[in-house]
């Protein structure tokens, strides 16, 4: 799943959206509305705990390898007050809590960074409901923040992906909640991304915006003085 909102979809899958949505709203005064957007959220925190984590780990691994090192030393060298090697091998004994912390400390801060640089790495460091919670709150953000809102009826409904989380969220203003259970939304919402996780992201868009059609006519039937309040082509994040 490629990763930058505005990569997402290529010209002809953009082309085909626009279509759709231009289609579904046909038959129906609702607007459609679909965002891609890069993450909905920077999760600083998964980059704390990520740099944490892998310092601690090869932090223990470099420890163990130090010690099975000095202590292979120590096997091999006959007499150790002698020789360099045996000097080496003292060391053997100094090999603890007081070398791990400064070689955890030492690794934490380019690990911090690496892990903020890649943001499929932060992804592993975030729990389920972090993901949702961020998604949520971003969709919802972006509902204002398109003036979905300010629709004549109050029928206007946000298809929103966030490619990062391979989430999608599916938000309705107050006109369609009224007459339309979120759950209908929120399977919508997993077919689609249950799509793109498949690589069928193009289709599963086409598929969900012409669905969202049909379900809107049946609620919202087109209106003598319709006119058409957001744009149908694809959002995508500045």
């Amino acid at each position: 799943m490629r990763a930058h909102a505005k990569t997402f979809f290529n010209d002809s899958d953009r082309e085909a959206i626009r279509a759709a949505v231009a289609d579904a709203e046909k038959t129906t005064s609702g607007e459609i509305a679909i965002m891609a957007v890069n993450q909905s959220d920077s999760y600083l925190e998964a980059a704390t705990l990520g740099a944490v984590l892998l310092a601690g780990t090869l932090g223990l691994v470099l420890e163990f390898g130090l010690t099975a090192l000095f202590r292979a030393v120590q096997v091999w060298t006959h007499d150790a007050s002698s020789s360099t090697l045996g000097i080496i091998a003292e060391y053997a004994d100094y090999v603890s809590l007081w070398t791990y912390i400064p070689i955890v400390f030492l690794m934490y801060f380019p690990l911090k960074a690496l892990v903020h640089a890649i943001p499929a790495l932060k992804i592993l460091f975030l729990g389920r409901r972090r993901i949702d919670e961020a998604v949520r709150e971003r969709a919802l953000r972006a509902f204002y923040e398109k003036g979905l809102h300010r629709t004549r009826d109050e029928t206007g409904i946000l298809i929103f992906i966030s490619s990062l989380e391979r989430k999608v969220w599916i938000l309705g203003d107050r006109g369609i909640n009224a007459k339309i259970a979120p759950d209908f939304w929120k399977t919508l919402a997993g077919e689609l991304a249950g799509g793109i996780r498949a690589g069928r992201g193009i289709e599963s868009a086409t598929r969900v915006i012409a669905r969202c059609g049909e379900e809107l006519s049946r609620h919202f039937p087109l209106k003598p003085d319709d006119v058409n309040e957001l744009p149908d082509t694809l959002l995508t994040e500045e």
